[in-house]
């Protein structure tokens, strides 16, 4: 019989609130994230610049001012509760009962666009080994999934002006569902 992790409480507060314009999904918090309390907050973590970068935010916050976020109408969370050093430490089984949790949580906020960012996490969570980065065939709650590559220091195939780069192509769909909406007579926010 295998080892089971014992039951994590929530180390990380989601920064999420009504009239999302996108969700952004961690896979888990990183050591120092759940040290700090704060989403991202590790060293070298390319969240933040990246979010800034690709028009998302003003200017670059810092993982303590991650509830500013909300103003920008972008929401944070994660796929797993439980801090780990590095996100391969997850089992499948954590990754796919973290993508139930993360389906009801959707449903509950209806953002315009969830953004996970992690295409490993995606592929093992949800069960599509062949997914690609961007656009998803799939919704999640009912809404449009884009991913995102992981912006941990760690990941080296991608630096932070591809990351800058492929943001800003969520947020520009993310944009344009507005546009869709308030033609059609929908009810989300501009």
């Amino acid at each position: 019989m295998g080892l089971h992790p014992a039951p994590v409480t929530k180390p990380l507060r989601d920064v999420t609130g009504p009239g999302l314009r996108v969700l952004f999904v961690g896979i888990n918090p990183s050591l120092t994230s759940a040290r700090l309390g704060h989403h991202f907050a590790r060293p070298g973590n390319r969240f933040w610049p990246a979010l800034h970068l690709a028009g998302f935010t003003p200017r670059r916050l810092a993982p303590d001012e991650d509830m500013e976020l909300l103003e920008h109408g972008v929401g944070v969370t994660n796929l797993v509760d439980r801090p780990t050093r590095v996100a391969s430490a997850l089992s499948r089984e954590e990754l796919r009962e973290g993508a139930r949790r993360l389906e009801a949580l959707v449903r509950e906020l209806e953002p315009r666009l969830v953004a996970i960012v992690g295409i490993t996490a995606w592929r093992t969570a949800f069960d599509r080994p062949r997914a690609q980065l961007g656009l998803q065939d799939e919704t999640l709650g009912g809404r449009p999934v884009w991913v995102l590559p992981n912006p941990s220091g760690l990941n080296a195939h991608h630096q932070l002006p591809d990351l800058a780069r492929l943001y800003g192509e969520a947020r520009a769909y993310a944009a344009e569902i507005s546009k869709t909406r308030r033609r059609a007579g929908g009810t989300l926010p501009a």
